[in-house]
């Protein structure tokens, strides 16, 4: 059990630093969007298939290709939520965004439990609701909101895509070389479609957007989901979509200490919130 929670600290640290890893890439102005997301599947793929072949060795080829039809659906769920994610961030407000795309990850997991059947305790629904409310008062953009139709859609799709490969996450049996597959396919889809639907790319790619990239790649984002899908199975659908929710805040902490972004009251507060909806959901309540 003790594994099992450390596994899955490191691993929400993973997916809130690829958030601050982007933003310090991207609104830092080193690399575009689609720059950024094509190097760091790319950088993801090449380090896992090498991780894949120190660790396996000559069995390496028969666990890459082994149940290719999940490695496509994973591959297609992580390419969507990479695609929908980098194309809903040129028109969405970094908050407003961040607060779609977990809501629907956890609309998916949630959702996935009920048809699963899992078990569904009031105390998970109540520390999802209280999370999910500190992250409204965290995230929701003060003033004027702008919805551009396009960019939710995409965002919102995003997380679909991301609840859909966290759920299949739950099958991994051998989660280096699965998901060095899935970065391969997912790969081919995002080259496929930023060459189909190119964007405008004002912003030239230097060393430090590059470098940042290939560190989400193959650090937070292949040994992170690596780590992912290696406690997956242990996990229930709810419970690992209540875990997910704490990775906003851990998020804009990380750009407190990175980036010089301001600590204010308000960002403590309703991250405590909902770091306590996340605890009260996930921990157990012991029956004497």
């Amino acid at each position: 059990m003790l594994r099992l929670s450390i596994a899955a600290v490191l691993t929400l640290i993973a997916f809130a630093s690829n958030s601050v890893l982007n933003r310090m890439a991207v609104a830092g102005g080193h690399i575009s969007v689609g720059d950024f997301a094509i190097w760091r599947v790319s950088a993801g793929a090449v380090v896992l298939i090498l991780i894949s072949l120190i660790l396996r060795k000559r069995e390496v080829i028969n666990i890459l290709f082994s149940s290719p039809k999940l490695r496509v659906y994973g591959g297609i769920c992580l390419a969507t939520y990479m695609l929908g994610f980098s194309f809903a961030y040129l028109e969405l407000d970094a908050g407003l965004g961040t607060l779609l795309l977990f809501g629907s990850v956890q609309l998916t997991m949630f959702g996935a439990s009920i048809l699963l059947r899992e078990v569904l305790t009031m105390r998970r629904i109540i520390g999802s609701v209280i999370a999910l409310g500190g992250l409204v008062w965290l995230l929701l953009p003060e003033g004027k909101i702008t919805l551009p139709f396009n960019a939710v859609l995409s965002m919102i799709i995003a997380g679909i895509g991301w609840g859909g490969y966290s759920l299949l996450g739950r099958q991994a049996k051998d989660p280096i070389p699965e998901t060095a597959m899935n970065f391969c396919v997912a790969l081919i889809i995002c080259v496929t479609a930023l060459f189909l639907f190119p964007q405008p790319s004002p912003t030239p790619t230097d060393k430090t957007g590059l470098t940042l990239a290939i560190i989400s790649g193959a650090i937070t984002s292949g040994c992170g989901y690596s780590l992912w899908y290696t406690i997956l199975p242990h996990l229930g659908a709810a419970r690992a979509g209540l875990a997910q929710l704490s990775v906003p805040p851990l998020a804009i902490f990380g750009g407190i200490l990175l980036l010089d972004e301001v600590l204010t009251l308000h960002l403590v507060l309703a991250s405590l919130v909902v770091i306590g909806g996340v605890a009260y959901g996930l921990i157990e309540k012991k029956i004497n």
